[in-house]
């Protein structure tokens, strides 16, 4: 008998998006399908869309809202598939994604996790560009988390096809994480694995640009269950493996978040630069745009970031006022004949 697979679609405030994906999961080629989808507590028509497309392949929970994590742990418990096909509520399955992931993989006793392409898209999947990645490869967990935090890209949650039992061992996700809570739980999966297997033309597409998703909140709740996923899931891999490669990757991915985040979150960057400093420091240089990072050179990544915040809060022709002063304050350091009031 084919192996059911069971596509888990968290969903809150995706009336504008839902049908869509809905549309994908359903034009699956692979046929032994169920689908799961959780209304976590929706103020919009969410439900009222899922409960349309409920049928003997579509079941539709509505719960409170408890986040996200707690919506894929609704899912996961109900799923009885021998695989899991982790589906967000605005992104999309190319239709055959599936079918070619589990012939890549056989049946559900594979010890490995399957990968896909993936790209991001904004309005249609026809603006979609797959760009291949350093992490499209066939790599052992360890040297595939060191890849992706070393810059070499990522996986977002579609473009995964997990066996079962691989998703029992991982556990849970964690409720009490919101953004990029993906970042421990997908590690903690991979670790449980065996190895990640690329599967070439297994398609899956991002949506960019919607403003009510979770990774694009950076309140000060976002920003802590930021730090704490990357506190969790780096030391998963240390506790897998403790040696340079792995500090170094975790050093990375660390300062790239404390650069992302500042100034904001205090108390949480010293939190992290601290752990940096532990694992015995970062090389990882300070990047962005070339003004950005003309600034940088100039003034230092701090006041760069500041000006930049600035920039976004009040608008780039005022930005650009700060950005003279601050190109005279330069020059007034550096000279010692303005610095000193000779030549007044």
């Amino acid at each position: 008998m084919k192996p059911l697979v069971s596509i888990l679609i968290p969903a809150y405030n995706a009336a504008q998006y839902l049908a869509e994906t809905l549309d994908s999961a359903l034009a699956q080629t692979w046929d032994n399908i169920e689908i799961i989808v959780v209304d976590d507590g929706s103020m919009d028509n969410t439900l009222s869309i899922a409960k349309q497309y409920e049928s003997n392949i579509v079941k539709v929970i509505s719960q409170s809202n408890q986040g996200q994590s707690a919506s894929e742990n609704r899912a996961l418990q109900e799923a009885q598939g021998d695989f899991i096909q982790y589906l967000d509520a605005d992104d999309l399955l190319a239709p055959d994604k599936i079918e070619r992931q589990i012939q890549l993989l056989g049946d559900h006793t594979a010890s490995y996790v399957a990968a896909g392409e993936w790209a991001r898209f904004f309005q249609t999947p026809e603006d979609a560009c797959f760009i291949p990645e350093p992490v499209w490869a066939d790599l052992p967990p360890v040297d595939w988390l060191i890849r992706s935090w070393e810059g070499g890209g990522m996986m977002h949650g579609a473009a995964w096809l997990i066996p079962r039992k691989i998703a029992d061992r991982a556990g849970s996700w964690n409720p009490e994480l919101s953004l990029i809570n993906d970042f421990d739980y997908f590690c903690r999966l991979l670790l449980a694995s065996e190895g990640i297997r690329f599967c070439q033309g297994a398609r899956s597409y991002y949506r960019s640009g919607n403003s009510s998703s979770l990774s694009a909140s950076n309140s000060d709740q976002a920003w802590c269950s930021a730090f704490r996923a990357m506190n969790l899931g780096t030391d998963h891999l240390l506790a897998h493996e403790n040696s340079d490669r792995t500090r170094h990757a975790c050093t990375t991915v660390l300062q790239r978040l404390i650069y992302e985040v500042y100034p904001d979150a205090a108390d949480l960057r010293h939190q992290a630069e601290a752990k940096v400093k532990q694992l015995g420091g970062s090389d990882l240089p300070f990047t962005g745009g070339p003004a950005l990072q003309l600034i940088s050179a100039l003034l230092g990544w701090q006041r760069a970031k500041r000006l930049q915040r600035f920039a976004y809060r009040y608008g780039y022709h005022k930005a650009a006022f700060g950005w003279k002063i601050a190109r005279f304050a330069q020059r007034w350091r550096s000279k010692p004949e303005l610095s000193h009031g000779v030549g007044r």
